[in-house]
């Protein structure tokens, strides 16, 4: 069956660093675009970016613009997201997210990785 496995979740203190990695197997991950989305505890789930299946158009939401990154290498079938001076807000389960078409829809993505805890202090 198809997998998406995240790591790299941790607790950090505000204005630190983390990269989120997402392997992906048993489908052809190079003709899908990939997503990041996250849920904040009490809040439905968000997009915060996302990559095309060659890797060279990316979007990201305004609240992580200019802090994160998301990058992909298809020779590896990974997905990463690095994520810069990280705060509070940011807080959130990540989840990894594959479907064959741009959406910015998070109901419409078809394969979903189990999900990784981030969790900034102040």
């Amino acid at each position: 069956q198809v997998q998406l496995v995240e790591s790299g979740g941790g607790s950090v203190q505000a204005g630190g660093s983390l990269r989120l990695s997402c392997a992906a197997s048993r489908f052809t991950f190079s003709s899908y675009w990939m997503y990041w989305v996250r849920q904040a505890p009490g809040k439905g789930r968000e997009w915060v970016s996302i990559i095309s299946s060659g890797g060279a158009t990316t979007f990201y939401a305004d609240s992580v613009k200019g802090r994160f990154t998301i990058s992909r290498d298809n020779a590896k079938n990974t997905l990463y997201l690095q994520m810069n001076n990280l705060k509070p807000e940011d807080t959130a389960t990540y989840y990894c997210a594959a479907h064959a078409l741009y959406s910015r829809d998070v109901s419409n993505y078809r394969y979903w990785g189990q999900g990784t805890q981030v969790t900034v202090s102040s």
